[in-house]
């Protein structure tokens, strides 16, 4: 096929191959919630994981990932310090919500949530839309680590609301080296990646890993096959994960307010109900593409993903999880949106629009905001020169990667289809992959 899925690095391979031959003398990265606590307490210096904190996701995810995901020595090494790393994120959040309780009173900032599924341009916009100095996004260096590693660095005096940091990040953030690491290893073991989705320390990421703090969210199955928690995670009330992602949000808003936050994750087309529950002031920009070319685009960046986790990877199993999923999640938001007075929270954006005119395409947005500047406008023109599309190379796929029809995606999308057909023909859109 076209696609490098299994063109992993030879040094990754060797490592891998050579990590597995050592299993017998203990060196299996253990994957255990206790211990995994444990640790996170141990580098923090910190106890309190809040009385908030649930223990039951991440003791089923483990579960899942123990006896389904098949991870390789790499895929158990990196998945024991990620959740180490969301508990220490707690950690740490918790350590300041009881310091400055005034955190959490405050009122979130309105927000514009970017709804769409994968590969419909939600990151485009994103970034097109934090060159707006009256926004504040979640850039890659702070959503992997959105509660400082050096407590110090911010810990100010009780009054921080009237005494701002004069720069922020600090320089000497350790967040900021530690995303350039991890943007550099994601380098290393998948090089083919950036052509699909392109990371950059400083630019916007999916505020989807305010979800995974809680171990509530739908990154575990994009990164590997964990049947068993996907299906209770689907059938599962949420309200918990996003009730402390407002309060991380609270935590980021403290440090640096703006006037609007711009979030954005696939995730939360399941969850509109939840989102306007506990968010407060929103309003939805909801990103269409002809699901043909998205689907297809998504299950490739999918399998590049669990191929850093496993060497078991099947893209037919991938296919038939995530194009149900799909119409799952499509069929979640339009239950919300079909609701009467519902239909007003929603702005539409469509991807060929975007990619051929995006100036045009946000005008639609700004007439939230009383209108779109012209200063505002050359910021979105100056950064789409020095980000042009395809930057990073041309992303390769097809339907037939995954023993996918067209049909297929069709009887599972049945609906959103006949609901974005009466409002836009995507078919007649040229393909730009």
């Amino acid at each position: 096929m076209k696609n490098g899925f299994r063109n992993s690095p030879l040094w990754f391979r060797a490592l891998n191959q050579g990590w597995n031959g050592t299993y017998l003398f203990g060196t299996k990265s253990r994957l255990d919630k206790d211990d995994l606590i444990r640790l996170a307490r141990k580098t923090t210096g910190l106890n309190d994981l809040g009385r908030d904190f649930n223990d039951q996701p991440l003791e089923l995810l483990l579960k899942s990932v123990n006896e389904e995901a098949n991870l390789h020595p790499i895929g158990r090494f990196i998945t024991r310090e990620r959740f180490v790393s969301l508990l220490s994120i707690r950690l740490r959040a918790e350590h300041f919500f009881k310091k400055y309780p005034q955190i959490l009173q405050q009122e979130l900032c309105p927000a514009w949530i970017i709804v769409g599924l994968q590969r419909t341009g939600t990151t485009k916009l994103q970034r097109l839309l934090a060159e707006d100095p009256d926004h504040r996004v979640i850039p890659s260096w702070e959503v992997i680590n959105p509660v400082p590693i050096n407590l110090g660095l911010y810990d100010l005096s009780p009054d921080h609301h009237l005494t701002r940091p004069p720069v922020y990040p600090h320089p000497n953030d350790k967040r900021i080296s530690v995303a350039n690491t991890s943007v550099k290893a994601l380098k290393l073991m998948s090089p083919g990646f950036f052509a699909i989705h392109p990371i950059d320390a400083m630019q916007p990421e999916e505020d989807i890993l305010m979800l995974d703090v809680s171990f509530l969210s739908t990154t575990p199955e994009a990164m590997m096959h964990v049947p068993t928690y996907a299906d209770w995670l689907e059938h599962t009330d949420q309200s918990q994960a996003y009730a402390y992602s407002v309060k991380l949000l609270k935590f980021m808003q403290w440090i640096r307010p703006a006037k609007r936050w711009v979030l954005k994750t696939p995730h939360h087309l399941e969850f509109p109900d939840l989102i306007e529950k506990h968010f407060g002031e929103v309003h939805f920009l909801w990103p269409h593409r002809n699901l043909a070319e998205s689907i297809p685009s998504f299950l490739s960046m999918v399998t590049y993903n669990r191929m850093i986790f496993s060497s078991d990877v099947d893209e037919r199993k991938v296919a038939d999880h995530w194009v149900r999923k799909i119409g799952y999640m499509l069929g979640r938001a339009l239950d919300y949106r079909l609701k009467p007075g519902n239909d007003g929270k929603f702005t539409d954006i469509y991807y060929q629009n975007l990619i051929a005119d995006s100036v045009s395409e946000l005008e639609k947005i700004y007439q939230l905001n009383g209108g779109l500047t012209p200063e505002i406008a050359d910021c979105f023109r100056r950064h789409e020169l020095e980000h042009p599309h395809r930057k990073h190379g041309i992303h390769q796929y097809s339907m037939a990667d995954f023993g996918l029809t067209e049909a297929e995606i069709n009887r599972n999308t049945s609906r959103y289809g006949s609901f974005i057909s009466e409002k836009y023909d995507l078919s007649q859109a040229k393909k730009i992959q």
